[in-house]
């Protein structure tokens, strides 16, 4: 039956991409006006219109997105936003997932992709990790973006996590820039990303449900840098236990 069945996904990815690309067009003359704002309000512009982007494509891909939160956002907070990792579909799922001014940490190399490049270098601060002095100047920028009132998210994974357990290890880069920035680290799940969309094929997207959980606020006040280890720990072993406990689909039971 699976088989029978595998023509029409094609289809059905095919449609999405079409799709993804064709709004994003539409979408670009608007960006291209909002980029005369600057990097900071016309940054904010433009993710405001990746939001609305995002928003048109779901609706039409037939993914139903919904937040839930142990613990609610302040609106009045910025927050250095931790997620996880798990699928090619995390990436345009950050603007249903966080409706406010945010830049995303991504891989410096997406900003060469024709057009998708241009929103790219607006949208995230872009990150090296070729060279310990690249990794330094990525921490640099998100410390500038956050000193002009906007949150950061992060990927602390750094790329998909491809194992059976909940995560993988976590880079020290959000940590370090929490402490130092002093402000408070949010964590937040994808629960069902990895369902809709496994991270070895893009032709394995289907429609579906979808959910983000926002966890509690993990504050850094008092710490120090010699505090890291345990700060990046704590996060962790939250994360790793929501995720047991929310039953991801992705985690081999047997693993401890």
């Amino acid at each position: 039956m699976h088989y029978l069945l595998r023509p029409f996904q094609w289809l059905y990815c095919i449609y999405a991409l079409v799709l993804f690309v064709g709004i994003m067009l539409i979408f670009f003359p608007f960006m291209l006006i909002a980029s005369l704002f600057g990097r900071v309000k016309g940054g904010n512009m433009i993710y405001r219109l990746c939001m609305l982007w995002g928003d048109i494509w779901f609706f039409l891909i037939f993914i139903y997105h919904r937040n839930h939160y142990e613990q609610p956002l302040d609106k009045n907070k910025q927050y250095i936003f931790v997620g996880n990792h798990i699928s090619f579909l995390d990436a345009p799922l950050i603007v249903k997932t966080i409706r406010r001014p945010i830049r995303a940490l991504g891989k410096t190399e997406m900003g060469k992709v024709p057009v998708f490049g241009f929103i790219y270098k607006y949208a995230v601060v872009r990150v090296d990790r070729s060279s310990a002095e690249n990794r330094a100047k990525s921490v640099r920028n998100m410390k500038s973006i956050l000193t002009k009132g906007i949150s950061i998210v992060v990927f602390p994974e750094g790329t998909f996590n491809m194992t059976p357990n909940p995560l993988k290890d976590f880079y020290d880069g959000a940590f370090r820039v929490a402490i130092e920035a002093k402000m408070p680290i949010k964590p937040f799940l994808f629960l069902n990303s990895y369902d809709r969309m496994h991270y070895r094929s893009l032709f394995s997207l289907t429609p579906g449900k979808n959910r983000a959980l926002f966890l509690e606020e993990v504050s850094v006040t008092g710490l120090t840098q010699q505090d890291l280890p345990a700060l990046k720990q704590k996060v962790y072993d939250l994360m790793d236990r929501k995720l047991r406990e929310y039953k991801a689909t992705w985690i081999n039971p047997q693993t401890p």
